[in-house]
């Protein structure tokens, strides 16, 4: 972008209003514009991701476990964690248990996925 469209940008703007004051205004703002302030930065990048998580280790199973094992060790840790379970406890206990039975959820359905394929 050129060093000036924003200058410019913003002075016909003020123009427009015919007042002095939003004339300085939109070159301050345009100026504030042609320097970057309002563009995304680059130079922060994004958070790294998450590592794989082994779903067999979320529900405390082998890979070598049946699929009774893991229909039961579905059903005993959700039971725990369930957020109806912890309905009246702290907001704390409650997203805790939320982001957990999440957890158990997506390692169960990878597991079935894995197992419809294979």
């Amino acid at each position: 972008m050129t060093p000036w469209r924003g200058k410019a940008i913003g002075f016909l703007l003020g123009l427009l209003t015919r007042r002095v004051q939003f004339m300085v205004l939109g070159l301050i703002v345009g100026h504030l514009f042609d320097l970057g302030l309002f563009r995304a930065r680059a130079d922060n990048p994004p958070p790294p991701a998450s590592p794989p998580v082994d779903p067999y280790a979320v529900l405390g199973l082998l890979p070598s476990a049946s699929d009774e094992e893991v229909e039961q060790a579905f059903r005993r840790h959700i039971s725990e964690y369930h957020p109806d379970r912890v309905a009246n406890a702290a907001r704390e206990i409650r997203d805790l248990a939320e982001t957990r039975a999440r957890e158990i959820n997506a390692a169960y359905e990878t597991i079935q996925q894995q197992r419809r394929k294979g």
